[in-house]
């Protein structure tokens, strides 16, 4: 389905810094918002429930490039412990 929207200029703005910073074309990531308005009146209430979640929202696996997450997440303590105070 086509739908044709006029939006004002700061929430087109807002929408296209958002999904810019997501790296995702302006079309899919309000797709995406559009997706996530029942989880709002009905959110996950149990660890599982979460973990499907965000399974479904693209959430988990999202980093392909994380191969060993244990791993990345001891370089970044390392690099957070080892950070120069400015």
């Amino acid at each position: 389905m086509n739908i044709s929207l006029e939006l004002p200029s700061e929430l087109e703005n807002e929408l296209s810094t958002e999904a810019s910073q997501l790296r995702l074309p302006l079309t899919e990531y309000i797709l995406r918002i559009l997706s996530l308005r029942s989880s709002l009146h009905n959110p996950p209430k149990t660890g599982a429930e979460l973990v499907a979640y965000w399974e479904s929202t693209g959430v988990i696996n999202s980093r392909l490039d994380i191969t060993d997450s244990q791993e990345y997440a001891r370089q970044l303590r390392h690099e957070a412990e080892t950070r120069k105070q400015a």
